[in-house]
């Protein structure tokens, strides 16, 4: 699909952009200052992959800029030859390159199911029945077809910061297996009846809503003023959480 000696160069202004795929981005200031620029803008790092589809190539770890390094996305378009069509730095130290090219006009040269190994396919294949068959969740199957292009080189191995970043939010509100979900269903249930117990204790009343039918919820009613003066600096217990 790709030619990997392919140099394509453009022209803007003063600066002159180089793009080759799969190795880097350059760019070279065309002028007589001292200090012109002439650097890397990236180096070849993953595909950019959305709705299963190739969308871009990500270029990282180009030059220092200030506190980080340059990287550049490359955009993948249909056009009658192989160039440069634009070039824009959207925000600080951050490039959008435009690349045309004939290789991508078909319907489907974008699709990464058609460029996997017949194994890799089969793996996809599996993972698409176990998804029809609700042994996995939504999430389980993304990071299941995640693991699947990192294996297939299109992606590169999250680290363990990048793990964080990706799944915060949402540790402990999406689960990957039925299992996973019981286990943590569990788990809030021991904590819901442990705080029921503390009410109790302090005297506390609550009441279970009317439209609740298939779980519980604590509806704790307004504690008085005698009882706020008990619980002043009892430190894990907060009326108004609960």
């Amino acid at each position: 699909m790709w030619i990997r000696a392919l140099w394509i160069h453009l022209r803007r202004d003063v600066y002159k952009y180089e793009f080759c795929p799969f190795h880097n981005v350059t760019q070279h200031e065309q002028t007589f200052r001292w200090n012109a620029y002439s650097g890397i803008l990236g180096i070849w790092h993953e595909w950019e992959i959305a709705n299963n589809t190739f969308r871009g190539m990500w270029m990282k770890d180009g030059d220092s800029c200030r506190s980080r390094s340059r990287q550049s996305k490359v955009e993948l378009t249909c056009g009658k030859s192989n160039r440069l069509a634009r070039v824009s730095e959207p925000s600080t130290c951050v490039y959008a390159l435009t690349f045309e090219t004939p290789l991508v006009c078909h319907p489907h040269s974008l699709l990464v199911y058609p460029a996997l190994p017949t194994a890799l396919q089969q793996r996809w294949d599996q993972v698409e029945q176990d998804l029809a068959d609700e042994l996995i969740t939504s999430q389980g199957y993304e990071k299941l077809l995640r693991a699947l292009f990192e294996d297939a080189g299109y992606l590169k191995a999250l680290g363990e910061n990048d793990s964080a970043q990706q799944e915060g939010g949402t540790q402990g509100l999406e689960f990957e297996t039925l299992e996973s979900c019981s286990k943590a269903h569990k788990e809030l249930s021991k904590e819901i009846k442990r705080l029921k117990s503390m009410l109790t204790q302090h005297g506390i009343s609550y009441t279970k809503p009317a439209e609740t039918s298939s779980s519980e919820h604590l509806g704790p009613k307004t504690p008085t003023h005698r009882t706020t003066e008990q619980l002043r600096g009892d430190l894990g217990l907060r009326g108004d959480t609960l």
